[in-house]
């Protein structure tokens, strides 16, 4: 174990060195938004031949099987090959989908939650969930968000919102209610046109009015349905740190020596971190990405819960001393395995006793060490993810030749939507033949766009769902005029 112990010690100094533009470009490029037709199943794989798909029912049927399909490392090939056998020769579900969801089909990562639709990361009884991403505990009625947090609901085109209610067109909002255009604010009510406020009420542009007075000026302003899209640029102004010292980035609340954080609270000695949520400290975690609560000595990560001592891993919950492995739960010392759950000391997804584990563990990682690998990141070629569909892309504007001259997987050709052949196809322009004041100035939609297939002006196409059009109609919002997925994109600007 003590060679193990210094080898450990040599990946965290290296990993330390990181830049985030390659912390991003290695590690976001594993988690996709973009979903597919794969093996006739909706995938968030495209069919790149790089990993076989099938769907949820089947791979929940067959799990407790997997431990049967182990392989033995082969010291003739590098570490990496080995990996790409057992990957590719396991079908991995089309989406992933834990404990009980409903009517869910068309989203990934969902926790326990209902109604979810084109979404990532949606967990923990979160329910009516539309065009959005990383959303947790008990949240409702969210859509074309980001990062929406406990018991938040009724939030619209908003991002990192923390148990708030009726939030639209804002960011960095926590603990308040009623808030329009507006960012960093803090126990607030009835605000609009504001910025880095707390425990303030009927605000505009940072001014305190009346209610009286402030009524009459909002309603003027939500009037102004075309101005909309204006007053949201306006309304991004940087976001602020609380409570943490020594950090660089924003959005860092309660931490401390924090180097490229972005979208972070309770985090202590950490560089290249987005999306990373914990109630309790967490410690000495680099180059990670999406996660909660309270990991410990993490070395590249994409997406965790409750982990310890951790090295290059994509989907990890509860586990300990997990080497190079790709989505396990409550596991222990294991190398390049997939999809296990409740296991120790395995290799390849091939149990061993303890002793026989150490030993070839010994031989894996001094043979890692020869080849100048030990330090680095799942390849490109294990990627089964178009990079341009990727959480990578939509974060950061990487080039098209720099992706391809690196090996990753690009998608050229625009993603194919199925549009029934009887379908009238309208423009962003005509949007405004279905909606309008009545004489009585109540905002109406015609329920006819239901029917429509909208193109925007980058000719992407999108619909109207049922529950989106009852909810803009019920808070008078226009019918949006981008593709919802740069509805999100907007959402992640840094």
């Amino acid at each position: 174990m003590n060679n193990l112990n210094h080898r450990q010690d040599k990946i965290k100094e290296r990993r330390k060195k990181t830049e985030f533009r390659d912390f991003l470009k290695e590690i976001a490029s594993w988690d996709s938004f973009v979903f597919h037709r794969n093996n006739w199943l909706i995938s968030r794989y495209p069919d790149t031949g790089r990993i076989k798909v099938c769907s949820i029912e089947k791979f929940n049927e067959e799990i407790d099987n997997l431990l049967k399909n182990w392989i033995d490392y082969d010291f003739s090939e590098n570490f990496f090959s080995n990996f790409k056998k057992l990957d590719r020769s396991i079908e991995q579900p089309c989406l992933h989908h834990l404990w009980k969801n409903e009517n869910s089909d068309f989203a990934n990562v969902v926790h326990n939650s209902k109604n979810v639709y084109l979404s990532n990361i949606v967990t923990f009884w979160s329910e009516n969930i539309f065009y959005s991403i990383l959303v947790r505990i008990n949240s409702k009625n969210i859509f074309n968000s980001l990062f929406v947090f406990d018991n938040s609901e009724i939030i619209y085109f908003s991002r990192w919102i923390l148990n708030s209610y009726k939030i639209f067109y804002s960011s960095f909002i926590r603990n308040c209610s009623n808030i329009r255009f507006s960012s960093n604010l803090t126990w607030c009510s009835e605000c609009i046109f504001c910025d880095d406020l707390q425990n303030s009420k009927y605000y505009i542009n940072n001014k305190k009015y009346s209610k009286e007075e402030y009524f009459e000026e909002k309603e003027k302003i939500l009037n102004q349905k075309e101005k909309f899209p204006e007053f949201l640029s306006k309304s991004r102004k940087p976001w602020l740190n609380y409570n943490s010292t020594n950090v660089s980035g924003w959005g860092i609340i309660e931490s401390e020596n924090i180097e490229n954080g972005y979208f972070i609270s309770n985090i202590k000695n950490w560089k290249n971190l987005m999306f990373l949520w914990s109630t309790v400290w967490a410690e000495n975690l680099f180059d990670s990405f999406l996660w909660w609560e309270a990991n410990k000595e993490v070395y590249w990560l994409c997406s965790g819960w409750w982990d310890e001592n951790v090295y290059n891993w994509v989907n990890i919950w509860f586990c300990s001393n997990i080497y190079y492995c790709k989505t396990m739960e409550r596991c222990s010392h294991c190398i390049w395995c997939i999809w296990l759950k409740n296991k120790s000391y395995c290799i390849l997804n091939k149990q061993y006793t303890k002793e026989e584990w150490e030993h070839l563990a010994d031989k894996i990682f001094a043979q890692m060490e020869k080849d100048w690998i030990l330090w680095e990141f799942f390849p490109w070629e294990l990627n089964p993810l178009y990079f341009n569909d990727t959480l990578a892309w939509m974060i950061w504007d990487f080039t098209k030749q720099e992706v391809e001259e690196q090996g990753y997987l690009r998608r050229d050709e625009e993603i194919k939507v199925d549009i029934p052949e009887w379908a009238q196809i309208i423009e962003t322009k005509d949007l405004q033949d279905f909606q309008w004041f009545d004489n009585d100035w109540n905002w109406q939609i015609n329920p006819e766009i239901l029917k429509k297939v909208i193109k925007d002006k980058k000719w992407n196409y999108y619909k109207i769902v049922k529950m989106e059009y009852d909810f803009l109609v019920k808070y008078s919002l226009p019918l949006p005029e981008i593709h919802w997925i740069d509805r999100m994109k907007l959402n992640f600007g840094i």
